[in-house]
């Protein structure tokens, strides 16, 4: 793991009393009842703080120079729309005229949304986890003029709370060591950019592989709760990377483990959708659970969890076929499609965990507020079915919908249904609706899995509609963009957008969505490789060698909420390389194996999507090669079967003949591979192998078996 920096910088706290302005050195301020700066931004999360009395600058050259002039540190505080935690010090603090005044006199006050600039957030994160062992949103980090963080934290209270010092004595301890022990500050900036800097050295004994994998899934399986799935006890997080993991590893395990471990994820999926995270109601899943049960969640609803967890619960169902993994992966494309599909296309960011200025309050019930919707004879069998109590589960004698009933989905669907009907006239969660392309690209990725998993071309329909917007919009010049906000591409994209759409497209070209996927990704493919790949240092980073300039330039340490990107990236390079034969990809990718395996060697788990890259690597890419006459009924269904049985970062070829290879497919997958006497046929390949032909797709699941490592 990364090494920590040492001790901060150290702070003096005054007491509280004791942080007021001298009258003869009057705060600038920002007039009551105007806008400061933020106004003039499109994020939703800045624009929240556009009232504030705090003189916010957004991210930018611009504060920095001021900070120069005035020869002032910067405070910089990250968060994102969605965020309880950052209203709550946004109320108790930033609201706060005296705090503000405070700030104000003291500072260059800088605001940052996460999602728009994962590359700032990256680099104050990794400061504070090295200084603290610990990080999260809103993130607080002070800085010299240039940038250079010497000292953070996450959220402070207003009052002392916890062991916690008070944001104001926080503020006067700072600046008041930025003025008496400059030299102190200037050292620990100096040594925390050093440890930025600094990579886990050692050489691995192999490089990560299958072997790799096993352990990893081992380590994953010991911490696993058999009670309510998951990983270890409260919070509990969806981690769809993790579950990934252990499904992937199915493959590698010995057969009674791997049986066990495909177990585990499908049972979590399920625990999951039938618990409070999951929004029984409307679909889609909140953040994560406060509890080890699934129970009481954070209740934003964020975009890049429902595309995970879509091709999580849709690679489950394929392994099991359990119909309970069925009925989640439909009402969350559902979701999707009602309630975060824009007009002009794309998907909106997230959804707020508040609305009325109480977290929750917009999906919890009352069993009297049931029984006016549902009437005297349907409410009592619906509340004690979905955990409804006058003593509630929640707060203020309120519940959380919960299926404790636990019976076929059908039941209850009317009330279900009258009861989201009566929610839609509550006042609503913000809705963030900036479209993100690494998040809309997760969500294209899981609709095409599911709907290769469940033969649905409505599901697949949606998810080219999604990458086609982004195809579309978000490459403005042939350059690809982070976001898109008040009808405009902003912003340029970053690995995570880069890999989650290289992954979308070849995931829509395996499902059939049209030849012309694979040559889109083939080209995003190639920009990864020139742009994000660093050839001395043998690594992808965030992000890209001609994006701004950083005081660091980060990387994305490991899987967490999102995929790790270089993971993700490396995925789809082998992928791409393995259809196209361009051995540039491949070997980008392998130098990233190769650099990241001593890390992974050491902590396994913590590198769930880099180690099923590296198993992908080391096996090769299995590909169902199918020809025959294109649009005819027997092709399809060998195409169809092939996409069950083939793991989904696997790939199903289908053309006419030689003659008609796809652009950018490498012509050898087609080479000799001829329809039998007339009819259909597939070839199960892997690397330079191929099983003899097969016509029937019964037949399919025995060349896949055959073929298996």
């Amino acid at each position: 793991m990364a090494p920590k920096v040492g001790h901060p910088v150290p702070l003096r706290y005054p007491s509280v009393s004791m942080v007021e302005l001298p009258p003869s050195s009057p705060a600038p301020s920002v007039p009551a009842g105007a806008a400061n700066r933020l106004d003039r931004e499109t994020s939703l999360y800045l624009r929240q703080h556009r009232d504030n009395p705090v003189d916010w600058w957004a991210w930018g050259e611009a504060p920095f120079a001021q900070a120069r002039a005035e020869d002032k540190p910067v405070l910089v505080s990250i968060g994102y729309s969605a965020c309880h935690w950052c209203h709550v010090m946004a109320h108790e603090s930033f609201e706060d005229p005296e705090t503000a005044a405070l700030m104000n006199r003291l500072f260059v006050n800088v605001k940052v949304d996460r999602e728009e600039r994962p590359d700032v957030d990256q680099v104050y994160m990794d400061t504070v986890v090295r200084l603290t062992g610990h990080g999260g949103w809103p993130l607080t980090v002070f800085c010299t003029p240039e940038g250079r963080p010497f000292y953070g934290g996450t959220y402070y209270p207003p009052e002392p709370r916890h062991g916690m010092p008070a944001f104001r004595q926080v503020l006067e301890a700072v600046e008041q060591a930025w003025r008496a022990r400059r030299d102190e500050v200037e050292t620990s900036a100096r040594r925390i950019l050093s440890a930025l800097d600094d990579r886990p050295h050692g050489v691995a004994s192999e490089l990560p592989g299958a072997a790799g994998l096993r352990r990893a899934a081992e380590q994953l399986l010991a911490n696993a709760d058999p009670k309510h799935g998951g990983f270890g006890g409260a919070p509990k997080f969806p981690t769809p990377t993790s579950l990934d993991l252990l499904l992937a590893a199915a493959d590698v395990l010995p057969p009674e483990r791997g049986r066990e471990a495909v177990a585990h994820a499908a049972f979590t999926c399920r625990e999951m959708s039938r618990g409070g995270v999951y929004d029984q109601l409307a679909g889609g899943f909140h953040r994560y659970s406060v509890d080890a049960e699934w129970l009481v969640p954070h209740f934003e609803k964020m975009l890049y969890d429902q595309g995970q967890l879509l091709a999580t619960c849709a690679e489950a169902w394929r392994r099991t076929g359990d119909p309970e993994l069925e009925w989640p992966i439909r009402e969350t494309a559902d979701y999707l499609k009602r309630e975060l599909s824009a007009p002009d296309g794309g998907l909106y960011a997230s959804s707020d965990a508040d609305s009325e200025g109480e977290e929750g309050i917009y999906f919890v019930w009352t069993p009297e507020q049931v029984e006016a919707e549902l009437g005297p004879e349907r409410a009592p069998a619906f509340c004690r079915a979905y955990d409804v109590s006058p003593r509630g589960n929640f707060e203020h004698g309120r519940s959380v919908l919960r299926d404790l009933a636990r019976e076929p989905r059908e039941r209850f669907a009317e009330e279900r249904a009258a009861l989201l009907r009566a929610r839609s006239g509550r006042v609503a969660p913000a809705l963030d609706t900036k479209r993100i392309t690494a998040w809309n690209a997760l969500c294209a990725s899981g609709l095409a899995r599911a709907a290769s998993a469940l033969e649905d071309d409505a599901l697949l329909a949606d998810a080219v509609r999604i990458t086609d917007f982004v195809w579309e919009r978000l490459r403005p010049g042939g350059r690809l963009a982070r976001i898109f906000a008040e009808g405009e591409a902003r912003g340029s994209a970053f690995l995570d957008d880069a890999a989650a759409l290289l992954a979308a497209l070849l995931d829509l070209y395996r499902a059939g969505a049209g030849d012309r996927h694979l040559g889109m990704a083939l080209e995003v493919a190639e920009d990864i490789a020139a742009r994000f790949f660093d050839r001395e240092r043998a690594d992808l980073f965030l992000a890209p060698e001609d994006g701004e300039r950083l005081v660091h330039r980060p990387r994305s340490d490991h899987d967490g909420a999102t995929p790790h990107s270089a993971g993700l990236a490396v995925m789809g390079l082998v992928r791409a390389a393995d259809l196209s034969g361009r051995g540039g990809l491949r070997e980008v990718a392998d130098a990233v194996l190769r650099s990241h395996a001593f890390a992974v060697e050491k902590v396994p788990p913590a590198y769930p999507t880099l180690l099923r890259a590296a198993c992908l690597a080391e096996r090769g890419s299995a590909v169902a090669v199918v020809v025959g006459d294109a649009g005819s009924a027997d092709l399809r269904a060998l195409a169809t079967r092939a996409r069950r049985l083939l793991a989904p970062d696997d790939a199903v070829v289908v053309a006419a003949g030689p003659e008609a290879t796809p652009a950018g497919l490498d012509p050898s997958w087609l080479a000799g591979r001829a329809a039998v006497d007339g009819r259909a046929t597939a070839y199960l390949c892997r690397g330079t192998t191929c099983s003899p032909p097969v016509t029937e797709p019964e037949r399919l699941a025995e060349a896949v078996e055959e073929g298996r490592p």
